[in-house]
């Protein structure tokens, strides 16, 4: 087995889908996990439209055949017809993990009382960790990140903060973090002494 951890990034946008508009989602994702992971890391990504089946087939693509350890999609999260990704994920899961779900929308009240209308999933599928993120870049490294206070200490933890122990727990590699952007939690015993 690979120590490397394998992520797949979806950005679900019908307009960004078709060219109309840049796609966000993907180069916030990868820039904050460029600052955020600290051991080795590679990323599987796609671009599509807000359609359930795409959406499904995506998702199961990434995990069953590309065999990613985290999956994170951006977009489709909100209460307009056209979105669709809980759902979807909702479809592909094993099991749910509703606290992430719930800290997001926490996390986002601090900013917007819109948060409230975000119906961000996360789930497993097989051994991989599938999370909702909005659609925002800003919204997205604040949820993963968390809130700090003007004197940068962390006023909120970022949800990031539980996902290398999760993957720990359904089989994949041990993932370690740069802990001046987010600490990884671990309880004392499962944590590894630093590789050097």
């Amino acid at each position: 087995m690979s120590d490397e951890l394998l992520i797949g990034l979806v950005s679900i946008s019908d307009r960004a889908s078709t060219g109309v508009y840049e796609d966000k989602g993907i180069p916030a994702l990868q820039e904050w996990l460029t600052s955020a992971l600290s051991t080795p890391w590679r990323v599987e990504t796609r671009l599509i439209a807000d359609d359930r089946a795409t959406i499904e087939q995506t998702l199961i693509s990434l995990v069953d055949d590309e065999k990613c350890h985290l999956v994170l999609t951006t977009g489709g999260t909100g209460p307009a017809l056209r979105d669709v990704t809980p759902e979807a994920t909702l479809a592909v899961a094993d099991k749910e993990m509703p606290g992430f779900g719930e800290e997001m929308r926490r996390i986002s009240l601090n900013f917007v009382p819109t948060a409230i209308l975000s119906r961000q999933v996360a789930v497993i599928r097989k051994q991989a960790l599938i999370i909702n993120l909005p659609g925002q870049p800003k919204s997205i490294r604040e949820t993963l990140e968390g809130v700090r206070h003007p004197d940068g200490k962390v006023a909120h933890v970022g949800i990031f903060a539980a996902v290398p122990y999760c993957i720990d727990l359904i089989g994949g590699p041990y993932a370690e973090t740069n802990e001046a952007v987010i600490k990884a939690f671990r309880p004392k015993s499962a944590i590894r002494p630093t590789q050097s």
